[in-house]
């Protein structure tokens, strides 16, 4: 059976949602693999980046958003902001004919599968951050990392051209293929 672009997004949210949800009051602060932000930044980037996503799929540009998105997406209950805008764009990609659009991102314009995917790949790697970053379960789901892996390994500096994700790392030829997957997007596991 072969999962739907839609059915992996939904993998990496609940990567991503799961670690949220164990984030302990004093955790917030803690430094996370990314290292400039700390756990809060992190989920509030996530939380953004969750947030647009019904905006742009429904034809929203970023030069038209004004100040939309402005302030702090995690507010008093950044739990409850996470869920909310997983949620919301969990539903927007799940539209009849929302892959088949065109969205306009900060770099230009791109499919919406291909910024579908790029969510997936950002809510598992950020998945592990946080999983580090908490000291909680840091496996990820086999099949995500495989797909992941596979993709990158093709075009390894993609991300990186792109401000996404840091260069490639080099990794023990032995390690695991979720190590390598991380190591593709400059994570030292």
């Amino acid at each position: 059976m072969t999962t739907t672009l839609i059915e992996q997004f939904t993998h990496a949210l609940t990567e991503f949602s799961s670690r949220v949800e164990l984030v302990g009051d004093a955790q917030w602060s803690d430094p996370t693999p990314c290292t400039e932000w700390d756990v809060r930044t992190l989920v509030a980037h996530m939380v953004d980046e969750a947030r647009w996503a019904p905006y742009l799929l429904s034809g929203g540009t970023v030069s038209d958003a004004g100040d939309r998105f402005a302030g702090d997406p995690l507010g008093d209950d950044p739990k409850a902001a996470w869920r909310e805008s997983a949620g919301a764009a969990r539903e927007a990609f799940a539209v009849d004919g929302a892959l088949d659009r065109t969205v306009s991102v900060s770099s230009g314009e791109m499919g919406a599968r291909d910024y579908l995917w790029e969510m997936t790949v950002d809510a598992t790697v950020h998945a592990w951050d946080l999983a580090r970053a908490i000291v909680a379960d840091e496996r990820l789901d086999p099949e995500l990392v495989r797909r992941i892996h596979t993709q990158r390994e093709k075009d390894p500096h993609a991300f990186v051209e792109s401000g996404l994700f840091r260069p490639p790392v080099q990794v023990a030829a032995h390690a695991d293929l979720q190590a390598r997957m991380l190591g593709l997007l400059g994570r030292r596991t």
